[in-house]
């Protein structure tokens, strides 16, 4: 009975749905909204370097100079990629295994204070979200244009 229920039509995407989730203009936009966070972090440390290099050692990250230039590299050229559905796949792994390392660095939940461990572990699973939207960009760049 449950698979007849989910099997029915009426769970179909309906046909003005699709067209909108399909549409090259929400695809771009969706690309700009999941690279935001990279190319505006990637423009803050290329205009604050200062700031992105403090950033780095804060992380305990060294050489401070040349970690904060792969970050900029990275976030600008892997959201680049992206948003201009170019290299999708280097763009969005890039910047999907950015994302996979800089979480083990930046929240480790596990080592936080009872009082912050929730807030860490959020976060977490919020950047590890993010990494698993990467993959599904790449998956819907092998589809081809829309309307193929």
């Amino acid at each position: 009975m449950a698979t007849e229920f989910l099997g029915s039509p009426w769970l179909d995407t309906p046909g003005l749905v699709a067209r909108v989730l399909d549409n090259p203009v929400t695809l771009l936009v969706t690309r700009l909204c999941m690279t935001s966070p990279f190319w505006v972090g990637g423009l803050v440390k290329l205009f604050d370097w200062r700031g992105g290099e403090v950033e780095m050692a804060k992380m305990g990250l060294r050489p401070a100079r040349a970690l904060n230039l792969a970050v900029v590299i990275v976030e600008l050229g892997g959201s680049a990629l992206v948003i201009c559905d170019r290299a999708t796949w280097l763009g969005a792994g890039a910047l999907g295994c950015f994302t996979f390392l800089s979480t083990f660095i930046a929240h480790r939940f596990w080592r936080a204070t009872v009082e912050a461990r929730t807030a860490e572990l959020n976060s977490f699973l919020e950047h590890a979200t993010i990494c698993a939207a990467f993959i599904l960009i790449v998956v819907v760049g092998l589809r081809g244009p829309p309307g193929q």
